[in-house]
């Protein structure tokens, strides 16, 4: 798996490489069981501070995607991805809420909001399922 970082982001950098790697492990780019690179390895490779990462890793570990063993490093998590329950979908819907505000303020339509989530995700599963991305 590829991750590119974009230092010129408004993005913190730690918050680009959380959702790489959640991609990476929704997409099956990223097996479960499959150990990430070592923290400091990774900063050294894309040129970051080792704490950006571990904060990134710390973040994959509290959301349970990966676990963090002693000898192992990071480890993306055997069961595979956390289930959507009604926690995450409390958090979802409080994370799509200023980006749905943001949509309505500058005068998106409805539909066209529904189509760009729905191309996000059907892009996602595409590469998941193996199929071509849409």
């Amino acid at each position: 798996m590829i991750i590119r970082i974009d230092l010129e982001s408004d993005i913190p950098i730690y918050t680009q490489l959380t959702n790489q790697i959640m991609e990476g492990i929704a997409t099956g780019e990223l097996k479960p069981g499959q150990a990430l690179p070592s923290v400091r390895a990774l900063a050294s490779d894309l040129g970051i501070n080792l704490h950006t990462v571990n904060k990134a890793y710390s973040i994959l570990k509290d959301s349970g995607f990966v676990q963090i063993h002693r000898q192992k490093g990071a480890v993306v998590q055997n069961g595979g991805m956390p289930p959507a329950d009604p926690a995450f979908e409390e958090r979802l819907e409080r994370e799509l809420r200023p980006m749905a505000a943001e949509a309505i303020g500058r005068g998106m339509e409805e539909e066209r909001w529904l189509a760009l989530c729905r191309q996000a995700f059907g892009q996602l599963n595409a590469r998941r399922e193996g199929g071509a991305i849409q």
